[in-house]
């Protein structure tokens, strides 16, 4: 983990999570806790390194990758810690991912692993957007759902913590198709991007950057990108089982799935798309001897 400075109050630990940090004389803020116990002990090596000072935890969403290392820090330090409402349920009992991944059922057990399930930790408040106060830090809360239920974006003065609200171009290259839970949701949250006034912005995986708008811009072409390739895949003449859908849009895209991880996520991502072409009249859902089936309109 990288320590980048962006101005006099505003850092980030940069790695393949990123952890931002937000400094007063006496008081200091993370904004994610990284994927597990050795991601957040190189975090607390350089703040104690520094002499830095440590007060307050802000989780932006509930993925294993962004709070994993939350218990432990929580355990090794008075930290006051801070989650958005519904998110904070998630991160509370951390099973519930796992859970909603595999349609309600009680979890494979190999579904049950650290980048799916992390660890229990008590949120001490729970937020929503708007002007919030950390401690005596005054930041702003942007509600930015679509890759997450309620996601929340930190902005410190002109700099923007935006968590996985938009990707860089090669995490969005690297898994072909990106993982969402609501594909309209978004999509406004990334055009809400483009109106936020701020000099820059740390994404949860990237680099920060002061044209971070144009990034946005990619991103929204490239999930519209996305749906039309699925609607290739979607028939006009008959209904297709929606598995069968999933199945061959994931080897369109050139997706081999080979685990348990990679099925539930690939396939919450694709439906979220589907859902999106469903309600906006494109698609139609049908039910074909007892599967629930697609056509197009």
């Amino acid at each position: 983990m990288e320590l980048k400075q962006i101005n006099d109050h505003c850092f980030y630990f940069k790695g393949a999570v990123n952890i931002g940090y937000i400094k007063s004389e006496e008081e200091g803020i993370l904004i994610d806790a990284g994927l597990d116990d050795s991601a957040i002990k190189k975090v607390l090596k350089q703040l104690d390194e520094k002499n830095w000072p440590l007060t307050h935890l802000f989780i932006t969403h509930a993925h294993a990758d962004h709070f994993g290392g939350a218990a432990y820090l929580k355990k090794k330090r008075s930290v006051k810690v801070y989650a958005p409402e519904l998110e904070s349920a998630i991160i509370n009992y951390p099973k519930l991912e796992p859970i909603y991944l595999q349609n309600g059922n009680n979890p494979y057990k190999q579904l049950r692993n650290k980048f799916v399930e992390g660890k229990p930790v008590l949120i001490d408040q729970t937020c929503s957007d708007g002007s919030f106060k950390i401690g005596s830090i005054d930041v702003t809360l942007h509600n930015v759902s679509g890759h997450s239920y309620h996601m929340l974006a930190l902005q410190m003065n002109d700099v923007l913590y935006a968590a996985d609200s938009y990707f860089d171009e090669k995490t969005l290259n690297k898994h072909n198709i990106p993982y969402i839970i609501d594909g309209l949701e978004t999509i406004n949250t990334l055009e809400k991007l483009l109106t936020i006034d701020v000099k820059g912005a740390v994404p949860g995986h990237g680099d920060y950057e002061e044209n971070f708008k144009s990034t946005v811009e990619k991103n929204i072409k490239y999930h519209q990108t996305v749906e039309e390739e699925l609607l290739k895949i979607i028939s006009r003449e008959e209904s297709t089982p929606i598995e069968k859908v999933i199945a061959e849009f994931c080897k369109h895209c050139g997706v081999k799935i080979e685990n348990l991880t990679s099925w539930a996520l690939y396939r919450t991502a694709v439906s979220a798309y589907i859902k999106k072409v469903v309600e906006d009249g494109q698609v139609e859902m049908t039910f074909e001897d007892n599967y629930l089936s697609l056509k197009r309109m």
